[in-house]
């Protein structure tokens, strides 16, 4: 039905001009309409506020407390106003001016609460009527007035603090009061975010602390964590801050070394090991920190037993996690190794495809070298490399090795790392044999996989170290280059003095090829990733200045400003000055150093500002010269990732960008896209993908498909693989295609399915700078497909190991031996700032452990008879037995 034109119109009129007969007839109708106790309530009320004004100070007082009585008792129905405040409003104006004109004394403040309370309904918007009288009126109860007045009350006191906070005189010690009650109110009747909210707008959490107790601190704490990600610093920093005081107070030790962790405070990681006196939960710490991959010494004060401080290192060193993953792949019984045959699937496809594999070119044995060792990654077993050498048939280690060509030989050799990883007594033993080759790059190979075997696990005899110092020096670069990219691996997070020693003069000296230079200089970056070391930043800006003209073209030249950017990791401000110098480069490189400094500094803060800023330089239409807005489109990705809601608008971005971007700028939108669902194989950013892999640009074309690889790194993403199968088909004949699909496939069947590439963890909270520095320095390499990895630096590949980690949940018992208990595992859901104790994951299905977890997926125990010690269920977790369970 349409609305009546006439009706609306007259509506508007009598607010503002009625004339008198208008009021009279209204009233009439009105009182027609009323039931007849609603006329007997309405009658009442304006018999008190006649008496109200009376010179009796007796009946005013009656009055009064009559009116107080009605309002505070008339709770009818949510949806429309009390009745008793109804039928005031036309008295608000007369009440108001009567209470002008009374003297000071307790009536009047009856009186001032009563129109603090009118003022609610009746107030024009931002006067803050019911604030003026609520400071004028008693100070009572504030809750007693109900919920909808409190929260009206904490509106108008942020308004007034904002405005007060411009003037300087200010009665902020009676407001701070007002706000202390109103918290207290929110606090007991589980409004904790609305409490939370009214503290940030008057800058003052540190009273959140003394209100919380033990019924709702955990939803606080959620709240606030959840929070912060949406503050601009440093409000975020002191919301956390808070969050992390709240949980120590409440020994909610693992949730504190969180913020610690996110908060990137070694000294808060150091408290919450010394307020924590159990064992047990200091074993939880050590699997939290080994997880995340920092390098964290322990000492006598954190753990005053030598065996029991051996035993936490341990597991911070990740000396085990071989152990558990082996543990995982047996349960779920996939021990068996996989040949790049049986990723290749080439059965499936129609006779064109299969009819041109069987020539045994370098080129695609190289594929199947990259293909075997993701596969089986961490299986310690393949079809390739690991077949004893006595054996005659085809497929023996050594003919494996020299089916490849020169370079090629690097990438096979350091493949024998990779299916080794973690494993570092048996890797280092199977590695040794390379060391004696007389072919330098089966040497660079060895050395290569010495560091990778070593990716992520700490040793007490440093055998990394040990096997591939010396090599730094030698003449052959390949040899040079496999030292010390597997240094960088071993070491990476550590910042080890030691090598900073070996390493930086490598940056300036004058014999070394630009190659040397450019890995040296990742790898420093990775070993004092976020570290804001000024040395390594000084040695990186001097290589950088020493570089020729034809030099600063190279392509390899690209990764001195990446290795500068990634010892500012995440440091937000912390860049501001390395990036002043970077504005005195030669303009070649300027501002490609510009757009990568700040993509790492920003990245994973989720700071809006920056991604508008990266946006602003991908908008302009440049000659073919220019190369910053690569790292400008990976950029937006890096800081967007943050959290779901900004993943999902930098999608939309990116796609704006194919649609009007120059050719250097849809080139890099795929590797974005992959860095944003890594491991996630959203379906719509799937189908974006799948449509660049037959752009017409190849390098479009090759950048979207490895990103196919790296959505779906370790999903066995059937959908993936079958798009991946039919390019292979499509790209029979063109050989770098080719090669990138093999990758990709590779990828997506990345250790059998039971590895995932996100540096994202713990409830997508914590980002291990370690992995995303291996992720970064990955897709900066792919910017320029053809020079490297096409070229011979395809060993960059290896840089995802830095990243790979087992998506499992491992429970263990108090002994840290594997324990079988019936979890459930679903989708997770959000459930901050819900009432009541909602339901965290949807869509459910219960296993046993170990068990694997999807991307967004979370899990929670089926039993009540264990107790978890960590309050996240993923990687490892201890299990100690509930005292009240009992057996049905």
């Amino acid at each position: 039905m349409a609305p009546d034109p006439n009706r609306a119109a007259g509506a508007g009129a009598s607010s503002s001009g009625t004339t008198k007969d208008d009021a009279v007839t209204k009233k009439k109708v009105e009182s027609e309409d009323l039931s007849d106790e609603d006329l007997a309530l309405k009658q009442q009320l304006e018999l008190y506020v006649e008496r109200v004004q009376d010179s009796d100070p007796g009946l005013q007082k009656v009055a009064l407390e009559s009116m107080r009585q009605e309002i505070r008792t008339s709770t009818s129905s949510m949806t429309s106003v009390p009745k008793p405040l109804k039928f005031l409003r036309p008295h608000y104006g007369t009440l108001k001016a009567y209470y002008e004109t009374m003297t000071e004394s307790d009536l009047k403040k009856y009186l001032a609460d009563i129109l603090s309370v009118l003022a609610l309904t009746m107030s024009a918007e931002g006067e803050r009527e019911s604030l003026k009288y609520r400071l004028l009126g008693s100070t009572g109860d504030i809750g007693s007035w109900g919920h909808e007045y409190v929260r009206n009350l904490a509106g108008e006191i942020a308004q007034e603090y904002a405005e007060l906070g411009q003037s300087d005189e200010s009665p902020i010690d009676e407001l701070m009061e007002l706000v202390q009650q109103i918290v207290a109110f929110h606090m007991k009747h589980n409004a904790e975010p609305e409490a939370v909210d009214l503290l940030m707008e008057v800058e003052d959490l540190d009273m959140l602390v003394e209100h919380v107790d033990k019924t709702n601190f955990k939803r606080t704490c959620i709240y606030l964590t959840s929070s912060a990600r949406y503050l601009p610093g440093p409000d975020d920093m002191l919301v956390l801050d808070i969050a992390y005081l709240i949980y120590l107070k409440f020994e909610e030790y693992p949730n504190a070394l969180q913020i610690a962790l996110f908060l990137d405070n070694m000294q808060y990681v150091r408290q919450v090991f010394t307020s924590c006196d159990d064992v047990l939960r200091k074993k939880q710490f050590c699997y939290m920190l080994g997880r995340h991959g920092i390098t964290f010494e322990l000492d006598e004060e954190i753990a005053a037993d030598d065996e029991e401080r051996e035993v936490l290192q341990e597991i911070i060193n990740n000396t085990k996690l071989s152990e558990g993953y082996l543990t995982l792949a047996r349960d779920i019984e996939v021990m068996e190794p996989k040949s790049p045959e049986d990723v290749y699937k080439a059965h499936l496809l129609d006779g064109r495809a299969s009819a041109g594999a069987s020539v045994d070119s370098a080129r695609q044995n190289l594929a199947a070298t990259f293909v075997n060792a993701f596969v089986n990654a961490g299986f310690g077993q393949d079809k390739l490399m690991t077949v004893p050498s006595d054996s005659s048939s085809s497929g023996s280690s050594g003919n494996w090795l020299f089916k490849n060509k020169e370079h090629g030989k690097t990438s096979a050799a350091a493949s024998l790392g990779m299916i080794l990883l973690w494993d570092v007594d048996s890797g280092l033993a199977q590695i040794d044999k390379y060391f004696h080759s007389n072919d330098n790059h089966v040497i660079a190979g060895a050395l290569l996989g010495v560091g990778i075997v070593n990716c992520g696990i700490k040793n007490d005899c440093d055998p990394a170290m040990a096997l591939l110092g010396d090599y730094t020096e030698k003449e052959d670069s390949s040899i040079r280059i496999g030292a010390i990219m597997g240094l960088g691996m071993a070491y990476a997070g550590s910042q080890n003095e030691q090598l900073r020693d070996k390493l930086a003069p490598i940056l300036s000296d004058a014999k070394a090829s630009l190659d040397v230079i450019a890995f040296t200089a990742i790898s420093l970056g990775l070993i004092y990733v976020g570290s804001c070391n000024e040395e390594v930043a000084q040695a990186i800006i001097f290589a950088l200045m020493d570089r020729s003209e034809p030099e600063l073209g190279e392509p390899l030249t690209r990764l001195l400003p990446l290795g500068l950017g990634l010892l500012y990791l995440g440091k937000q401000e912390s860049v501001e000055a390395t990036a002043e110098v970077s504005k005195t480069f030669n303009e070649k490189i300027r501002k490609y150093c510009d757009m990568t400094l700040l993509s790492c500094a920003y990245a994973g803060t989720g700071n809006v500002l920056k991604v508008q800023n990266l946006l602003g330089h991908c908008s302009q239409h440049l000659d073919k010269g220019e190369t910053h807005q690569g790292p400008a489109v990976l950029g937006i990705a890096m800081v967007a990732m943050a959290e779901e809601l900004g993943v999902e608008m930098a999608i939309r971005s990116l796609e704006h960008l194919l649609q009007y971007g120059e050719q250097n700028i849809r080139r890099a939108v795929p590797l974005a896209l992959g860095l944003l669902c890594i491991s996630n194989p959203k379906v719509n950013v799937m189908d974006t993908l799948s449509r660049l892999s037959h752009d017409t640009d190849s390098e479009v074309a090759m950048a979207a498909v490895i990103s196919l690889g790296l959505i779906g790194a370790g999903t066995n993403n059937a959908r993936i693989a079958t798009m991946l199968r039919n390019l292979s088909s499509y790209y029979y004949k063109d050989t770098s295609l080719l090669f990138c699909v093999r990758i990709a496939q590779g990828l997506v069947h990345m250790g059998k399915g039971l590895l995932t590439l996100n540096p994202y963890h713990s409830d997508r909270l914590l980002l291990s700078p370690t992995a995303l520095a291996g992720l970064v320095t990955m897709l900066h390499a792919c910017l320029d497909m053809k020079a490297i990895v096409l070229g011979k630096y395809h060993y960059v590949l290896y840089f995802l190991v830095l990243a790979m980690q087992p998506r499992m949940l491992l429970t263990v018992d108090e002994n840290l031996k594997p324990l079988s208990v019936p979890v459930r595992v679903g989708q997770a859901i959000d459930v901050v700032g819900q009432a009541g104790r909602p339901k965290t994951i949807t869509g459910f299905q219960t296993h046993s452990t170990p068990v694997l977890l999807a991307a967004g997926d979370r899990a929670e125990l089926a039993t009540e008879k264990y107790i978890p010690i960590s309050p996240i269920l993923e990687g490892f977790v201890i299990l100690k037995e509930n005292p009240d369970y009992r057996e049905e």
